[in-house]
């Protein structure tokens, strides 16, 4: 069951991109939350949810929330509520990426430092451009957001270091959550510094990819089946 459901993940996927790029909106309110449901069972199914695994269950559940309020008419008024979703569901993934925690020394230290230098200059222009388009009152919210899914690409990209990580897990996850954090940054640009052609395509499939990479790496690192 567990390769079927895998299976179905990625063929709603596709549909939710055939969606996006044709403009079927009516399909994109099933496809789009069906990925997040469909990869959530293949978890359960393929894992469970015991120990680290039942973060990532949480952060799968959290982002299909997220997907849910950013598909609900007047964006303006659901906007912060899908960030929060979404910045909670980054959270729980943080935690699974840390039980046990990284070990703290030089290579920690001079990875965070990478991951911060890379970050900051996109996050700068996107704040800065957040009062231009009237939106002040996002400024601290997605400052906040921004620092935390830094701290979950930091957390992946550490499992490629750790001997506690398998290989394979661990290039998933980092890939996945590299992917994840490139769909964030997609969106924060297409939606408040500069249109991007087909930015809406290539939002969802990264964030697609991202989130299904990483989930199947937890699986590979955490599972027992």
């Amino acid at each position: 069951m567990g390769p079927a459901l895998l299976s179905l993940t990625f063929i709603c996927a596709a549909i939710e991109w055939l969606a996006v790029a044709r403009g079927w909106r009516k399909v994109e309110y099933l496809a789009k939350p069906g990925v997040m449901a469909l990869l959530f069972a293949w978890l359960l199914v393929k894992a469970g949810l015991d120990g680290p695994l039942f973060w990532f269950g949480l952060g799968v559940a959290l982002s299909m929330a997220g997907d849910i309020l950013l598909l609900l008419k007047n964006e303006r008024r659901w906007f912060p509520f899908g960030l929060g979703a979404f910045l909670l569901a980054h959270i729980a993934y943080i935690a699974g990426l840390n039980l046990p925690p990284a070990p703290l020394n030089t290579l920690t230290l001079g990875m965070a430092l990478f991951v911060g230098m890379t970050a900051f200059p996109l996050v700068r222009r996107i704040l800065r451009s957040l009062p231009q388009k009237g939106l002040r009152r996002l400024v601290e919210p997605v400052r906040y957001y921004a620092a935390t899914i830094s701290l979950m690409l930091f957390s992946a990209l550490m499992t490629l270091f750790r001997t506690d990580w398998l290989s394979t897990p661990a290039y998933l996850v980092s890939l996945g959550a590299f992917l994840f954090i490139t769909s964030d940054m997609i969106l924060a640009w297409n939606k408040f510094v500069h249109p991007i052609w087909r930015g809406r395509l290539f939002l969802m499939i990264t964030y697609h990819l991202g989130q299904i990479l990483m989930v199947m790496g937890a699986a590979g690192q955490f599972g027992v089946g």
